[in-house]
């Protein structure tokens, strides 16, 4: 079953066009059918009038013909073109192209129907039976004209019929084919616009010239509506659990001393608790029409991380010049989220440096966070994306969620976020996530 409408529209459209100029042709070509043999009877029976007003009876009571038709094809032999008088049965009078031939045929008057001639040719026969004032015997005229003669007419009208028909048939098909592109072009118009808002360039669909696509062109701007509501309510909902769950756990440890056994409960709790409303954040759809500068987030983070990366004398840097120009097709809290915490766990095992790659194609960024720690061995990368995995308990204090929290959200966005070794020697961690350069209309 064919998948597209411009498909079927062209199909269905083919199909009626190829059935209406088929029929056309057939029931043109019957009424030119009719047309030339009716032409070719009426010479006939023109013929046969002429040589029964030329009738005469002479003295003897022998039938003769007076005036003979003038057409000079009754003269050419075997030209199908004939004439004959027959009187009770016996040819008295008949055309100089049947030779010494005689035409046989049922008794009767008719016109019009199919015959042989003495050379076996086919024939269209008209024949009058009469009687003439004066003379008991029965007289009857046969008058033929060749059927081939009569297909050749035919085919002669036919064909330019045919190429009539065929050359209007590819205008209308081209017809077609502009009818079809022009009315589906509003629904390729949806499309690039639904892109649009897919990519962040605006939040709603415009409406439509259409009339017949604005009530989905409504819909759809309702459904952006909803998520866009339904997703900040969740995010306040979830802030204010976490503020509800997090106040308490801070009282208690602010009563508890210091070296009191509670407090690592309490730091367990509060990693637990901060990893589920980070997960539950993550498996909350995106809101559409998002569309993120990935440098200003990483300057914002950098900001944050300055006291950290200046304690260790740790440097950072942005090596992709277009790295200024790159959009992530999303909300500035996922990026953050992130970026944050790669960029945390870069500089929690990094020694002297943390590098920035980013290069955007085909829809897609790649943001490479590279340090030059001791970095991660190719079979232990899987098992570091795994919720709760550590796989060096010596080494910086964590609850090794952040990692899994960053697979999860580039998923969300459908992305992905692998480990490999960087060129520094250290791990670099990178995401695969929807997005392009911006361009320079927006960027201005």
């Amino acid at each position: 079953m064919m998948r597209s409408i411009r498909g079927r529209l062209l199909v269905l459209a083919a199909v009626w066009l190829g059935a209406a100029l088929l029929a056309a042709f057939l029931v043109i070509s019957n009424l030119l059918d009719d047309f030339v043999t009716d032409r070719f009877d009426a010479e006939t029976r023109a013929a046969a009038d002429s040589l029964i007003a030329g009738l005469e009876v002479g003295a003897d009571n022998r039938i003769a013909v007076a005036t003979p038709p003038a057409d000079a094809r009754f003269g050419l032999p075997f030209s199908g073109w004939y004439w004959q008088v027959a009187a009770d049965g016996r040819a008295v009078a008949r055309s100089p192209s049947l030779l010494d031939g005689r035409l046989q045929g049922p008794p009767g008057s008719y016109a019009g129907r199919p015959g042989r001639g003495a050379d076996g040719a086919h024939l269209r026969v008209s024949r009058q039976e009469l009687t003439i004032p004066d003379s008991d015997a029965r007289v009857a005229v046969t008058v033929t004209a060749p059927a081939d003669e009569i297909r050749a007419s035919l085919r002669q009208i036919r064909r330019p019929l045919a190429i009539s028909l065929a050359i209007l048939g590819l205008g209308l098909a081209g017809g077609t084919v502009v009818q079809v592109a022009v009315g589906l072009r509003s629904l390729d118009s949806l499309g690039t616009d639904l892109r649009r808002v897919r990519e962040g360039r605006t939040h709603r669909l415009p409406l439509p010239d259409v009339s017949e696509l604005r009530p989905l062109t409504a819909e759809i701007n309702a459904a952006l509506d909803q998520n866009a509501t339904l997703l900040a309510r969740s995010r306040r909902h979830l802030g204010n659990l976490a503020h509800s769950l997090k106040t308490p756990l801070a009282a208690l440890a602010n009563d508890l001393p210091g070296d009191h056994r509670g407090q690592a409960l309490i730091a367990r709790m509060d990693r637990l608790i901060g990893w589920h409303l980070r997960r539950a954040r993550a498996a909350q759809p995106a809101t559409l029409g998002q569309r993120t500068a990935i440098a200003q987030v990483i300057d914002d983070i950098l900001i944050v991380l300055r006291h950290p990366m200046a304690d260790k004398g740790m440097t950072a840097r942005i090596l992709d010049p277009a790295a200024a120009a790159a959009d992530f097709f999303g909300e500035r809290q996922d990026l953050e989220e992130m970026i944050g915490n790669l960029a945390e766990n870069a500089v929690k095992w990094g020694r002297s440096c943390l590098v920035f790659r980013i290069s955007a194609g085909q829809g897609r960024v790649l943001i490479a966070i590279e340090d030059d720690g001791p970095g991660l061995a190719e079979t232990d990368a899987p098992r570091a994306l795994i919720r709760g995995a550590r796989l060096d308990e010596t080494g910086p204090p964590g609850a090794g969620l952040g990692l899994a929290i960053v697979a999860d959200l580039a998923a969300l966005h459908g992305g992905e976020l692998r480990l490999e070794r960087a060129p520094t020697g250290g791990l670099a961690a990178i995401l695969d996530l929807p997005g392009s350069i911006r361009d320079a209309t927006r960027a201005g």
